[in-house]
C-alpha cells in the first residue's frame, strides 16, 4: 500500500498509489508511507530518491534495532511500535518502522500496520496546524506517538505483576510461575528495544543534524525524558517481578517444608504403633504371662499413644 500526503502554496491533498510515491516538486512537502510492499516496490523507491541500497536492504530484512545512519541527503532512521496482546498473558508484538527523513520529504516503511502512525497520520491529513509544519516536525508527531504508547503497556504489566504477586501470596500454584516468566521476557523485550532508540533519540537532540532544526530538537528533547522514564519504569517493574519471583519461590518452599512436616509427623506417630503391632503380631500359643489382661493394655496403649503424641505435637506447635 503506498499513500502519500502532498502539502503545498495551495493547500494538501492525499493520494494512493505508487505512482504518486515521488520526490516533492518545488515548494511542495510531502510524507510517503508504505505498507505490506514487495521488494520491487522498494526498488523503486530506491530509484526515484536515489536511497542508498544498504538502506533499503535494511528495511527489507526488517530485523534492525533502533539506530540512526546518515546518507548526506537524508537520514535513516529506526524505530519500534510495540503492542500488548489484548488476552493478559503479557506477550508483545513488536512493528519496525523504517523511515527517511530528508529535505522536504518523509517516507516511512513498515510491514505490520502500526496504530500510532495512522493516527499522526489522520492528524496531518485533517488538521491544517499539523500539515503546516516541516518533515522533521513531522517525523517527531510520530516518534513521539510512538514513546507515548510504551507508558500503557508498562502499566499494564504493572498491574498484572501485581495480580500474580497477590495470587502468590494467597495461594501457590503451579501456573504463576510460566506467567511470571512471560512478564519478564516482555519487560526485557522492551529494555531491549528501547535502550538503542534512546540513544537514537538523544543524537537527534545532540548533533545538531540540518536536517533536524532547532526548534524541532526542542521537542526531540521532551521525547528523549520520557524515553528515559519509560526506560527506568521498566526498571522498577523487573525489580518487582523479581520479588514476585523470590516470594513465588519461599511459598513453594514453605508448602514444601509443611507437607515433609506433616509426614515426619506422621511417621513418627506411626513409629510406636508399629513396635507394638510388630511385638504382638508374633506367633503365641497364648498370651505371654498367661494374662488377658496385657492384650488389652496394648489395645488401650494403641488408642492412647497417637493421641497423645498428636496433642503433644500441637502444644510444641509442630503441626
Amino acid at each position: 500500500m503506498f499513500r502519500t500526503i502532498r502539502i503545498d502554496s495551495a493547500g494538501r491533498r492525499v493520494v494512493e498509489g505508487a505512482d504518486n510515491a515521488t520526490p516533492p516538486a518545488n515548494g511542495e512537502v510531502c510524507w510517503i508511507d508504505i505498507q505490506d510492499f514487495k521488494n520491487d516496490n522498494l526498488n523503486v523507491i530506491r530509484d526515484r530518491f536515489d536511497f542508498h541500497p544498504l538502506a533499503i536492504e535494511d528495511s527489507i530484512n526488517e530485523t534492525q534495532r533502533g539506530k540512526l545512519d546518515e546518507y548526506g541527503k537524508y537520514l535513516f532512521i529506526v524505530m519500534h511500535s510495540m503492542t500488548l496482546s489484548g488476552d493478559g498473558d503479557g506477550t508483545l508484538a513488536i512493528g519496525e518502522l523504517d523511515a527517511f527523513v530528508g529535505e522536504r520529504y518523509l517516507v516511512t516503511i513498515h510491514r505490520q500496520r502500526i496504530a500510532e502512525l495512522d493516527t499522526v497520520w489522520d492528524r496531518v491529513a485533517k488538521d491544517s496546524s499539523a500539515a503546516d509544519q516541516d518533515v522533521d516536525f513531522l517525523y517527531y508527531l510520530l516518534v513521539d506517538a510512538l514513546v507515548d504508547d510504551v507508558f500503557p503497556i508498562v502499566d499494564r504489566l504493572s498491574d498484572q505483576i501485581e495480580e500474580v504477586e497477590a495470587a502468590i501470596l494467597e495461594h501457590v500454584s503451579n501456573e504463576q510461575l510460566p506467567r511470571l516468566m512471560r512478564l519478564k521476557r516482555t519487560l526485557i523485550t522492551m529494555r531491549r528495544i528501547l535502550s538503542p532508540e534512546r540513544d537514537v533519540v538523544a543524537m537527534l537532540v545532540r548533533r545538531g543534524d540540518p536536517h533536524i532544526s532547532e526548534k524541532t530538537a526542542l521537542f526531540f528533547r521532551d521525547v528523549y525524558d520520557h524515553l528515559v522514564r519509560a526506560y527506568e519504569q521498566i526498571d522498577v517493574e523487573r525489580d518487582i517481578l523479581g520479588n514476585a519471583m523470590d516470594a513465588y519461590i519461599s511459598m513453594t518452599a514453605n508448602r514444601t517444608n509443611e507437607v515433609v512436616k506433616q509426614l515426619t509427623l506422621l511417621a513418627s506417630i506411626f513409629l510406636p504403633l508399629t513396635f507394638l503391632t510388630g511385638f504382638f503380631g508374633q506367633n503365641f500359643t497364648q498370651m505371654p504371662y498367661g494374662s488377658h489382661l496385657l492384650f488389652y493394655a496394648m489395645l488401650a496403649t494403641i488408642v492412647i499413644l497417637p493421641v497423645g503424641m498428636y496433642y503433644f505435637f500441637r502444644r510444641r506447635g509442630w503441626s
